[in-house]
């Protein structure tokens, strides 16, 4: 009775999302002809409800083989740089609802400051580094340690797990936590905590302390987690070398002449990156942003921002105080 009430909730489930995902969509074309300060967030969101799909089907398949996940996450980092995260991430969007739950409630966010800022963007390649000394921890002269460690075998195994953490949709086709006919309720990074707790109630206890801090910690702080997520770590160390110079193909570019330094894409980002505000100009992109494009459409002077994709302007931003002509 138990199974099939499940298999009923996460049919039910299943039909909510593509109906959510319909009617964001709907609802993002009617944002797109009246509100040209939230086009491109509506798009988003609506790229994000689809995108929570796709990783819950993708998942499903490829269940048995969690390195090419990785493995694909880690070549569309190199090409679009931190894409994924802005637009794609099911715990972003997580993120994202529990924003436009504070902003319905009207209360305030915090911003942090600069210098924690960057700290915690710093504390993510920490969380990296400390994974790959993990070897040196078991028997670093022995190649069984190292050969375990690159195809993430068993004592490593959970490391890859941890990297597709953030994947998580809260209904999972692989057994999990909570596990019926195949399908687990779960949380972004559960499994991590479950395989390296010991015992039932420090389980439990570091499984709801967790779900707590994040969610109170993304309604305080805009996109709290992003900011050390050691899934999106920044690949520009790897682009400065010649063969990688091409990557990633996405820039945001700045004109100088255009910027009156109004403060406003500073003020709209949700990681709070400053780079696209101190710089003069040129290429503004940074190991910080998310691409998520708030700036461009936020900025009130035509052509000062853009989007540009392997040197093509994709999208600008443009006077919104003023309607457009073919208003």
């Amino acid at each position: 009775m138990v199974e099939i009430m499940v298999e009923i909730i996460v049919e039910i489930l299943r039909v909510t999302i593509a109906i959510g995902s319909a009617l964001a969509g709907i609802l993002a074309i009617l944002i797109w002809k009246k509100d040209k300060t939230r086009r491109v967030s509506a798009l988003r969101l609506f790229i994000q409800l689809v995108s929570l799909i796709a990783v819950f089907l993708t998942l499903s398949i490829l269940a048995q083989w969690p390195s090419l996940v990785l493995g694909v996450i880690v070549v569309a980092t190199i090409v679009f740089g931190r894409f994924f995260c802005g637009w794609i991430c099911p715990f972003g969007l997580y993120m994202d609802f529990i924003t436009l739950l504070r902003k319905s409630s009207k209360m305030f966010y915090w911003n942090l400051s600069e210098r924690v800022n960057k700290y915690l963007h710093k504390l993510r390649y920490m969380i990296v580094a400390a994974i790959l000394i993990l070897p040196f921890f078991f028997n670093p002269l022995d190649p069984e340690v190292w050969r375990s460690f690159m195809l993430f075998q068993s004592p490593f195994k959970p490391l890859i797990v941890f990297f597709l953490g953030p994947l998580e949709p809260l209904i999972m086709s692989w057994p999990g936590a909570v596990g019926f006919n195949g399908y687990s309720v779960s949380y972004p990074y559960i499994r991590e905590i479950i395989a390296y707790s010991n015992g039932p109630f420090l389980t439990s206890l570091n499984v709801f302390l967790f779900i707590a801090f994040t969610v109170v910690s993304s309604f305080m702080v805009r996109r709290f987690w992003c900011r050390f997520c050691p899934t999106g770590v920044s690949i520009a160390i790897v682009n400065r070398f010649a063969p990688f110079k091409w990557a990633p193909v996405l820039h945001l570019n700045k004109v100088e002449e255009k910027c009156t330094k109004c403060g406003i894409c500073k003020r709209v980002c949700s990681v709070q990156v400053t780079e696209v505000y101190d710089r003069k100009g040129g290429d503004v992109t940074t190991s910080m942003c998310m691409l998520c494009l708030r700036c461009v459409e936020m900025c009130p002077y035509e052509d000062c921002l853009k989007l540009n994709i392997a040197g093509k302007t994709f999208f600008k931003s443009r006077n919104w105080l003023e309607p457009a002509k073919s208003d």
